[in-house]
């Protein structure tokens, strides 16, 4: 397995620290250095023009500091992209900095031509072009938890035009309550200068100076000029720069936040997770909070190790020793025997009105047969466990609404019987109500993440209920 290294800087206060301990952590085979290139559409570019002999690439930002061994990981997987889950000083867990990239995919993306007059390209070129080159090879992006500090220790100058960017990134539903959730997290304003009182700076100035009817030609000459937005804004408030960053900044750092939460496999004393709720009960959204929780499970996994072990009795999976649990069906025929397998673990039951969820059965199994002649060997294991979790957890191939309605209320009912005398053991959540981190957080000993939940049905349930509202409004003015 050999492993490239593609190291972005632009004059990071922790450009040479990271550096340092990426080759400590990564140990790569060779090292590729993109050096101030600005805008990050041409540093993108750049990158995709290295000639590459090795089958992974690492790409890191200079303002992530990896704290454990990554190569490991690396050469035990077979992913075409892996997103790194990373804690972020101004946003908590999130996947940013690091992406292990296969070979073949970073070829696929060389391959494509920019797109014009296109705002995701401007806004995030590297994604836009990762996900341009995933869809039509149907790959699909897996995520990773790290022990990575992202943002932390930066100049005042980048932390200004991260965040001017970041209100310019925030422009949609989605992202702007992500954004605006964070921000009050924040530590409150004070006369002092901080990392988050020149973020709030930053995003105020971008919301003054970019109109939310800004072309993209517009936006993209906005952030080509950042560097010298932030220099004259910090000129203006008197703010002083930081000093250059040390590793023995790092380490004082370190041994003064020697009781902070690590992720990553440097983890210890982590419990196993099954989320056990049935498919379609908010199981993705849920495994996607885990991760930012800092616990990476694996969502309906359907590889032949798991098949295989599975179907001949065997609980002590293959892919558990890589993961920190298992959420979806294949969870639930097996409950108990997971349990007995890995005592001390925790239990997740999501659920659902049965009405909403019948109707998203059918329609999630409307095209899916049970049965079909497969191309290749992967994708008879598929089919393979689709049989066998169909007929283990419904009885049946097909959805037959009336069977399906009795297996979740006797599944359901199961599940509470089984865990009644030991409640701290499993958290009984509906995610589709909105219900979320205040339930997740607690349940898992872990701090209240700086970000929504991660499910679009939360923000179609706030939508509906503020429907409901106007139209009751309306009924008692009519009344």
């Amino acid at each position: 397995m050999k492993i490239d290294l593609v190291y972005r800087q632009i004059d990071e206060r922790t450009r040479d620290i990271g550096l340092e301990l990426a080759l400590e952590n990564v140990r790569p085979d060779r090292v590729h250095i993109i050096d101030d290139v600005r805008p990050f559409t041409e540093c993108v570019q750049q990158m995709l023009q290295i000639k590459h002999d090795c089958d992974y690439v690492l790409y890191l930002d200079a303002d992530c500091l990896i704290l454990e061994d990554m190569r490991e990981f690396i050469e035990g997987c077979d992913a075409a992209y892996i997103d790194a889950y990373v804690t972020d000083l101004f946003r908590g867990r999130i996947h940013c900095g690091a992406h292990i990239t296969r070979i073949d995919l970073v070829r696929r993306m060389a391959s494509i031509e920019p797109p014009v007059d296109d705002m995701k390209y401007v806004l995030r070129p590297e994604s836009r072009l990762r996900n341009l080159a995933m869809k039509p090879l149907r790959m699909s992006k897996q995520f990773r938890n790290f022990d990575i500090l992202h943002d932390h220790f930066q100049y005042y100058r980048h932390v200004f035009a991260k965040y001017a960017l970041r209100e310019l990134r925030s422009r949609t539903e989605i992202q702007g309550r992500r954004l605006s959730m964070s921000m009050k997290g924040w530590p409150k304003p004070n006369c002092q200068v901080t990392d988050f009182s020149v973020a709030r700076l930053a995003v105020d100035y971008a919301r003054a100076m970019v109109p939310e009817t800004a072309t993209s030609q517009e936006v993209q000459s906005f952030i080509e000029a950042l560097p010298e937005h932030a220099e004259r804004e910090l000129d203006r408030m008197g703010i002083e720069e930081k000093p250059p960053f040390t590793r023995a900044d790092l380490d004082e750092w370190l041994d003064q936040n020697s009781g902070r939460r690590v992720y990553g496999a440097t983890e210890k004393n982590k419990p196993k997770v099954f989320g056990l709720g049935l498919s379609r009960t908010g199981t993705r959204s849920l495994t996607k909070a885990l991760k930012v929780l800092g616990y990476d499970c694996a969502h309906y996994p359907i590889d032949e190790d798991t098949y295989t072990e599975l179907t001949n009795g065997q609980y002590d999976l293959t892919v558990l020793k890589y993961y920190d649990g298992l959420t979806d069906i294949t969870v639930a025929p097996f409950f108990e025997m997971f349990d007995q397998q890995y005592p001390g673990s925790k239990f997740i039951l999501t659920v659902r009105d049965r009405e909403s969820w019948l109707r998203s059965c059918q329609n999630h199994w409307f095209n899916r047969p049970a049965f079909k002649e497969a191309e290749d060997p992967d994708e008879e294991t598929h089919y393979l466990m689709r049989q066998f979790l169909r007929s283990a957890v419904f009885g049946c191939y097909n959805f037959v609404p009336e069977r399906f309605a009795w297996v979740y209320d006797q599944y359901v009912k199961r599940v509470l019987e089984y865990f009644k005398d030991r409640p701290e053991d499993l958290l009984v959540i509906n995610v589709c109500e909105g219900e979320g981190y205040e339930k997740l957080a607690p349940f898992l000993n872990r701090p209240m993440p700086t970000q929504p939940f991660p499910h679009k049905g939360n923000v179609l349930s706030q939508r509906i209920a503020q429907e409901r509202a106007k139209i009751r409004a309306r009924l008692e003015v009519v009344g």
